[in-house]
């Protein structure tokens, strides 16, 4: 099983950037389609979708909230998932997870993704 874990998080102002990483270990021989999700704390939101890579980097989604603003990449070769955070905003507050998974049909769906990292957090203050 491969094992996630995130890196990167922290406080910025808002319009500021932040990078955040996901290092897999484990039974890293994908393929892994790759995402990253966030979950607001307190609010019961659950996990929302932000990006996802596939294991080729041929297929890149994105959240509409985030779209020209955040860039996911991955490195397949150091087992390393990215997103890059510009132009943050207060509402882009929240717990960061990344995800993976080995047969996907809806990125969107978080029940689809079979492991999970800690989670990593990343505040945005006006």
């Amino acid at each position: 099983q491969v094992r996630l874990v995130e890196s990167g998080g922290g406080s910025v102002q808002a319009g500021g950037s932040l990078r955040l990483s996901c290092a897999a270990s484990g039974d890293t021989v994908g393929p892994y389609a790759k995402a990253w999700f966030r979950q607001v704390a307190g609010r019961g939101s659950g996990f929302v979708f932000v990006a996802g890579i596939s294991y080729s980097g041929n297929t890149i989604k994105y959240a509409d909230s985030v779209k020209g603003r955040f860039t996911i990449s991955r490195d397949n070769a150091k087992s390393m998932l990215y997103l890059q955070m510009n132009n943050l905003r207060p509402e882009d507050t929240a717990v960061y997870y990344c995800a993976a998974s080995q047969i996907l049909n809806d990125w969107s769906v978080s029940s689809e993704y079979d492991a999970w990292g800690q989670g990593i957090r990343v505040t945005v203050s006006s």
